[in-house]
């Protein structure tokens, strides 16, 4: 009988451990955690540098956040013009936006400087301003007025250069010219100090306005000149640089919120070497773009820049269009090199 019962509770047992590892082998796989969406918006081309280093921020953040982040780029304003993604910060239609400071500056002010005509002597001044503290001064007063947006970067969107179909050599040339600019008010302090009559045209349709004659003329930087094909439809291209533009990387309060503090540095790094980069690439462009220029037959007019430097410095320290202070734009000036 002991020997019956012995044979009986292995048998069980032998039964159980088969229970246990059929109930193993069957218990479902743990499902994989799915990434965060982040959508990152912006209006410009996929040839440009500015898409091709914001993909390139997007993919170093999954992987410096081993894939809990996936940021989706929208360039070419698929998702809206400028105007609008800016508002789509606060909606929530968009978690990151790439932005002009002086459209973010009808939110604050003094942030809209860096895009006044003539702010800058050149390039090395912008990378001067950008790294400094001044720089991150006026994007804590924009966060704290956006109620949380954050700025991380700023990138050198390149000097804006007047294309026409006719030369353009002295500030009297632009009187009456009917000229698109950004919508923007800051914008109209150039077009003012030369008498030129500004038409804010949203950024999709410049080209077929140009090629239309609804507009006489526009200005943007060498890059975007090329990739909108402005030269196509406008013969001179001349070299005013009256405004070096800046682009600003934010993102939104909401989004801001939710990433933990090792997060936040992450995307800072990521955001400013992006910049970085991306800033040295327009910058080499700008030169490089000259002789590509004058070989599909456009003329590259190099203007006496002075007289439009005199025609508008009354206003930067002295103006309506003011957004600034007379304390901030000389903190500015201090950053020449």
């Amino acid at each position: 009988m002991k020997k019956t019962l012995f044979i009986l509770a292995m048998a069980l047992l032998v039964i159980g451990m088969g229970f246990a590892g059929g109930a193993k082998e069957s218990a479902p796989a743990q499902k994989a955690v799915e990434p965060i969406k982040l959508k990152w918006a912006h209006v410009y081309e996929t040839s440009e540098e500015f898409h091709k280093w914001a993909l390139w921020a997007a993919e170093e953040f999954k992987k410096k956040t081993n894939g809990k982040y996936q940021i989706e780029v929208f360039p070419a304003s698929s998702l809206g013009k400028e105007s609008d993604i800016v508002e789509g910060l606060s909606l929530g239609s968009v978690n990151i936006v790439y932005a002009g400071s002086a459209f973010i500056g009808n939110t604050y002010g003094p942030i809209a400087m860096g895009e006044a005509p003539f702010m800058f002597t050149g390039f090395e001044h912008f990378m001067n301003y950008a790294k400094s503290d001044f720089f991150k001064e006026l994007a804590a007063g924009y966060e704290q007025a956006s109620k949380g947006n954050h700025v991380t970067a700023n990138t050198y969107y390149g000097a804006r250069c007047v294309t026409s179909k006719k030369p353009i050599n002295k500030p009297e040339d632009m009187k009456g010219l009917k000229i698109r600019v950004p919508n923007a008010p800051l914008y109209l302090m150039f077009t003012e100090a030369v008498g030129a009559n500004a038409a804010p045209i949203a950024f999709a349709e410049v080209y077929l306005a140009l090629q239309q004659g609804v507009v006489d003329a526009q200005e943007n930087p060498l890059p975007t000149i090329q990739a909108k094909k402005f030269y196509e439809v406008q013969k001179y291209i001349n070299l005013t640089q009256h405004i070096i533009n800046n682009l600003l990387t934010i993102v939104s309060a909401s989004t801001w919120q939710k990433f933990t503090p090792e997060e936040k540095k992450i995307f800072e790094e990521v955001t400013v070497e992006a910049a970085r980069q991306c800033s040295m690439a327009i910058r080499k462009a700008e030169d490089d773009l000259l002789p590509w220029f004058e070989k599909q037959g456009n003329i590259i007019n190099k203007v006496d820049r002075k007289p439009f430097i005199d025609a508008v410095a009354p206003s930067l320290k002295s103006s309506p269009r003011m957004t600034w202070t007379l304390d901030q734009y000389n903190k500015m000036q201090a950053l020449k090199p």
